[in-house]
């Protein structure tokens, strides 16, 4: 197979690969602040986040003194709730549906302390 022709089975697979999104949590166990947000990539998210950690560079400015300066385990991620993109769904109409899950879930953590 030519390279050009592997490179072009890579591509057209990745297009193919169904967009896993969804709501996650970010919880400071020391203090017990949270922080609710939602990724179109939850793999890609999860990744961040664990890269974060491990270099501590501060994973978003919402908490970033906490970050740098709590232990390594002090914050875990969660996920809430995936959702995969419709076939004939926008990367719009899919943001949009993210962001009404958001919402849902920030109204089960109401009592909690948000960043």
């Amino acid at each position: 197979m030519k390279k050009s022709e592997a490179k072009k089975e890579i591509i057209a697979a990745y297009k193919e690969k169904k967009s896993v999104g969804g709501v996650y949590i970010i919880r400071n166990i020391t203090s017990g602040k949270i922080f609710i947000d939602t990724t179109p990539n939850m793999q890609g998210m999860i990744n961040r986040f664990e890269f974060s950690q491990k270099t501590k560079t501060p994973f978003t400015i919402k908490f970033q003194n906490e970050w740098q300066n709590e232990k390594d385990d002090a914050f875990e991620i969660e996920i809430l709730e995936e959702l995969e993109m419709g076939v004939d769904q926008t990367k719009k109409s899919f943001k949009e549906d993210l962001e009404t899950l958001k919402n849902l879930w920030e109204e089960k953590f109401s009592g909690n302390k948000f960043y």
